[in-house]
């Protein structure tokens, strides 16, 4: 897969993490999770472009931790 542009959403296929490309260092793309957090780097072949049935999914995943009180 041709590298996703920074801002893309995308999941990366082992875990099933759904993160926003924040950059492109060497031959790894940077992800960010939905809501922010610790950055991760991903090779370009080991994503997909994320569906927005799973965009919305981890957003409010994200929203019901944040209410609870487990992410600042």
């Amino acid at each position: 897969m041709k590298k996703p542009p920074i801002g893309a959403y995308v999941v990366e296929i082992g875990t099933g993490k759904v993160g926003t490309v924040m950059g492109h260092e060497g031959p790894y793309l940077q992800l960010r999770p939905i809501g922010g957090g610790r950055e991760w780097d991903c090779e370009p072949d080991g994503v997909r472009v994320a569906t927005p049935g799973e965009r919305l999914r981890a957003s409010t995943a994200h929203a019901n931790a944040r209410s609870r009180g487990e992410v600042p």
